[in-house]
């Protein structure tokens, strides 16, 4: 069984279930602090002045945050009993503070159980999208606990 506590389990998740939309306000504040716990000093991710000198608009989310954004958003589906074991994204549209950025997911494949029976690993289609387009599309892999069929 499903619970917001667990998450689901191996069995049960099928091919093109759907993960809940999330919402995602994207503040200057989001911005500059994911770039300064990433390390990314550039200064379109945090200076207005400079990120208009260079051609942009305004400062823009650096892609450590979104990184780490697309990982919430996977583990807030599949609970704290699951492990990510890949992340392979693409940036498209910047995210600039204002936006909103808004997750959709699917299940795209479910692999076979582990040997041990206690786990399997599902990927999982992502896309992050604001008023300019895609900013993130991708897929990660998250191993879930077995479930009804083995041990969770």
């Amino acid at each position: 069984m499903t619970t917001v506590e667990t998450g689901p389990t191996f069995s049960d998740v099928a091919v093109g279930d759907e993960l809940p939309t999330l919402e995602l306000p994207i503040t200057r504040t989001l911005i500059t602090s994911g770039a300064i716990a990433s390390r990314d000093y550039q200064d379109v991710h945090h200076d207005q002045v400079l990120a208009k000198e260079r051609g942009s608009p305004d400062i823009f989310m650096n892609i450590l945050t979104t990184n780490g954004l697309v990982g919430r958003y996977v583990t807030d589906w599949s609970g704290p009993r699951s492990r990510l074991l890949d992340v392979s994204i693409r940036l498209g549209a910047p995210n600039y503070p204002d936006c909103t950025m808004t997750f959709t997911g699917s299940v795209k494949e479910k692999g076979p159980l582990a040997d041990d029976g206690k786990s399997g690993t599902v990927t999982v289609a992502i896309r992050g999208a604001n008023h300019l387009g895609d900013h993130v599309t991708g897929t990660v892999q998250v191993l879930l606990p077995a479930g009804e069929n083995g041990a969770a």
